[in-house]
């Protein structure tokens, strides 16, 4: 029998859809799963963007009766419709300075394969989004963490932090802002001193700011794209899937001013044809949504933040920061084991005929243990069904038989011994 190949087995599995059969086993019982572990939001995709795609397709099929391939960089009207969407949140690019991708990740996996040789390394704050780590093993990447802490509400580590973790083979530095998991937002001064470090060794600079528009209590995001003398070094990520609610769209690109970066994507690029046609369409119409829409939707999350916040933080033993952007938050929970706790509330516990579901954070941190008493949770359900999940949530603690008394897990937490950096090879 043929076997797999040593790459394939190495991929990581996601650890926010690792525990998916035990829910649709749940499911299968009776049992109602209020889904914390996946960012789908519930809220409605704007209706004039989805009208815009129903009129395109019309007209496609009157005129042409062809869906044809598009440009392998993307539909020239739909990456000059992105290229004003960035003016107006002060970044300013060119359509060709633009790859339309399938989805925000495969911009990742295809500045990841431009940019980085088997070995390389890319220094990343932990916890990190998960699905980073299989782009960078396809690549022979690796992943070092510089671990941030739930007590500051995951904010940017120190950058002699980060210096102790540079080596010969690092070759860039990557920031998800605002994050995913934590909800954590970089600030101005964050980021002018992770440029400078950029700036000293000569690294890429890989930033995903699918959340840009998700800021709340008055904080303002502010992108790596506006980084002075950083414009060979930067590469941003970006998708039209959280900020429309419109996940199906399946439309993300890749946004560089280094000539030679975007050449060689466009090679991946052209490999793979095109993006697609229709999530195409929609974007260029997306991109148009008022303001309006956007502060009706940041409202309605911050009331969601808010619920979460103020359920975890009165159950006993548990703790939740406050998320400044994004719809996540990593929170702390009185559990031996975090992957057990989640996995048991789908297949032993229901309260009212209901369960949640968690993503367990294990799989955020390079190191397991880490994250082995903390869990993601997103805030995309309403109101009434995040209020009944934290309530199944308390319910679950009560009698959950892995439950740590309040003693035993801050002794659990004491901080390991610091890991030593990486030596430097000369």
């Amino acid at each position: 029998m043929p076997h797999i190949s040593h790459k394939g087995l190495e991929l990581p599995q996601s650890a926010i859809r690792k525990l998916v059969p035990f829910a649709d086993a749940a499911k299968e019982r009776g049992v109602h799963v209020y889904h914390l572990n996946i960012g789908q939001p519930d809220i409605e995709t704007p209706a004039g963007a989805l009208e815009a795609l129903s009129v395109k397709a019309h007209e496609m099929a009157k005129n042409h009766g062809v869906l044809e391939y598009s440009h392998s960089a993307g539909i020239p009207s739909a990456r000059r419709a992105l290229c004003n969407y960035y003016h107006r949140h002060g970044i300013d690019v060119t359509p060709n300075q633009i790859i339309i991708t399938t989805g925000g990740s495969e911009a990742l996996q295809m500045a990841f394969t431009v940019c980085l040789n088997p070995g390389d390394e890319i220094i990343i704050p932990e916890p990190y989004y998960t699905n980073y780590n299989t782009f960078a093993s396809l690549c022979g990447a690796k992943i070092v963490t510089v671990p941030s802490d739930i007590k500051t509400g995951f904010a940017l580590p120190p950058m002699d932090e980060f210096e102790k973790y540079i080596t010969p083979y690092t070759r860039a530095i990557m920031i998800c802002n605002p994050n995913n998991p934590t909800g954590y937002l970089y600030t101005h001064e964050e980021l002018l001193k992770v440029a400078g470090l950029v700036k000293k060794y000569d690294l890429f600079l890989f930033a995903d700011e699918v959340y840009r528009e998700f800021c709340y209590d008055g904080n303002k995001h502010f992108s790596v794209m506006q980084l002075e003398g950083l414009e060979r070094n930067t590469i941003l990520f970006d998708s039209v899937s959280k900020r429309y609610s419109a996940c199906g769209a399946r439309v993300g690109c890749l946004v560089t001013r280094n000539s030679e970066v975007y050449a060689t994507a466009m090679r991946l690029a052209q490999a793979r044809l095109s993006p697609p046609s229709f999530g195409q369409f929609f974007t260029e119409a997306a991109v148009d949504t008022p303001q309006d829409y956007f502060n009706k939707v940041q409202k309605e999350y911050v009331a969601r933040r808010n619920v979460i916040v103020e359920g975890v933080n009165k159950i006993p033993g548990c703790f939740c920061p406050m998320p400044k952007g994004a719809f996540y938050t990593v929170i702390d929970l009185p559990v031996e084991d975090s992957d057990h706790f989640c996995q048991w509330l789908l297949t032993d516990f229901s309260y009212n005929g209901a369960t949640v579901m968690l993503a367990p954070a294990t799989g955020f941190y390079v190191n397991p243990e880490l994250g082995r008493h903390q869990a993601r949770i997103t805030y995309c359900l309403n109101i009434n069904d995040l209020k009944a999940a934290m309530k199944c949530l308390e319910e679950a603690l009560k009698v959950y038989p892995g439950r740590l008394p309040v003693a035993k897990k801050a002794a659990a937490k004491k901080p390991a011994a610091k890991k030593k950096a990486p030596a430097k090879k000369k």
